[in-house]
């Protein structure tokens, strides 16, 4: 199908283009950015006056709950939620049932997301065999599968032998390692960040050490290994001034955060409610505002929406007992949307932050706009005012602290591949 995107403003952030021209798109791709190709005829026009015109949406961190959790929700439930909100690339993590060790594993995830063709799924592999820390996993049978790096989700590899053996496999397989930094020791058992609000509460705290020492372990391996890696899902201010002090000495190593951590604090969790409980926890004003300053600086690249969804029973239940994540997907690009209206970042670096960066990040050929690049789109209108509730959700999951936001500016539409797989 041939489509003409028209008088919309179209943002690629991978060329700093920012400029009012029409689209085209034939067969899946981009053929003209503002200069119709010849012998063009459209199928069908989109009219995106007053509309910003975006690269696909790419989600570094996932959770689509299946296989192993579809009570929860499934992968078509939630590449729907994804289209409705722009995204057009989901990263999932490892730690599904069964784990992504083997290529079987990998194969199935992809099958089933072309089946139901809402959104684009790549898998991250598990750095270890069944995430257990002790054996390093078939990496190189995992990226001739088609995962996108190796990770170990949130079961972090205790034994530093290992995990140096797993950085040097994966530096000889030119794979990216994805790390979720924490200190099982020091986490413990919590639940919230260790601090006044925690102990007003008499909830077990998770100290902001846990995140930091473990960041700097893992960049000692880094230089040691000469492993390319990124962090995922920072929450601490200090951690992200490690980050960036190791980019300065040029070691190859990205991190995000996710989209909740840069609007919420530990103070939110006051009233005991479940749905403010994720992990990393919520931390203080002091890290939400460095975590912003570190996306302003670049230290950190890449915004995530960390999606977890949930059913109704994992949130029910004292706090520290709950199930911790949010369903997020569907809040990404308006909370995104949020830091530009608060002067923390740029329009074009926002976009940034959740199209090219991540897309960098998988070694993907997604998120920009350019001739002859695959046609993932996202229409955004940003006057469109609406509030984030149950009718509005699209997400099996309706775990969100987020409910009742007003929020300004809606996807209208959103192109996969060239092919229309949302419009409002």
């Amino acid at each position: 199908m041939n489509i003409l995107i028209k008088n919309g403003r179209v943002l690629n952030p991978a060329t700093s283009f920012d400029k009012r021209v029409d689209v085209f798109i034939s067969d899946g791709k981009f053929v003209g950015i503002g200069e119709m190709p010849a012998g063009f005829v459209a199928d069908k026009e989109i009219d995106a006056t007053g509309k910003y015109v975006l690269p696909g949406i790419v989600d570094l961190c996932a959770r689509l709950r299946e296989p192993g959790y579809e009570y929860k929700a499934t992968i078509a439930s939630e590449t729907a939620a994804a289209a409705s909100a722009g995204v057009t690339t989901l990263c999932c993590p490892p730690d599904s049932i069964p784990i992504v060790d083997n290529p079987t594993v990998v194969e199935m995830i992809s099958h089933r997301s072309a089946q139901v063709n809402k959104a684009r799924v790549v898998s991250i592999g598990a750095l270890t065999q069944q995430l257990e820390g002790t054996k390093i996993s078939e990496m190189m049978a995992l990226k001739n599968a088609g995962v996108v790096g190796v990770g170990n989700a949130l079961r972090p590899v205790e034994n530093t032998l290992v995990m140096r053996r797993a950085m040097e496999y994966a530096a000889s397989c030119d794979m990216t390692v994805f790390i979720f930094a924490e200190d099982k020791w020091l986490k413990g058992d919590g639940c919230a960040n260790e601090g006044a609000v925690s102990t007003r509460m008499g909830l077990t705290g998770i100290p902001e050490i846990a995140e930091t020492i473990a960041v700097a372990r893992d960049l000692a391996l880094i230089e040691q290994t000469g492993v390319r890696a990124h962090f995922c899902c920072l929450s601490s201010a200090k951690a992200e001034r490690l980050v960036a002090r190791a980019q300065h000495d040029g070691l190859p190593v990205t991190a995000d955060v996710s989209a909740h951590q840069l609007h919420l604090t530990d103070m939110e969790i006051g009233a005991f409610d479940a749905q403010y409980h994720v992990h990393p926890p919520l931390r203080t004003m002091r890290d939400r505002e460095g975590l912003r300053k570190g996306l302003k600086l670049r230290a950190i690249s890449a915004i995530c929406s960390d999606h977890q969804p949930h059913d109704v029973d994992a949130k029910i239940g004292p706090f520290s007992d709950t199930e911790p994540g949010i369903s997020a997907v569907e809040t990404l690009l308006p909370l995104t949307m949020r830091l530009v209206e608060s002067g923390d970042l740029s329009l074009l670096d926002a976009v940034a932050c959740v199209t090219f960066e991540p897309a960098r990040i998988l070694g993907l050929p997604v998120g920009r706009i350019e001739k002859d690049a695959i046609a993932d789109v996202c229409i955004y209108d940003p006057d469109i005012v609406w509030q984030l509730n149950d009718q509005t959700m699209k997400s099996a999951g309706l775990n969100t602290p987020f409910k009742g936001w007003e929020f300004e500016g809606k996807v209208t539409h959103t192109l996969l591949n060239g092919q229309l797989v949302f419009s409002l």
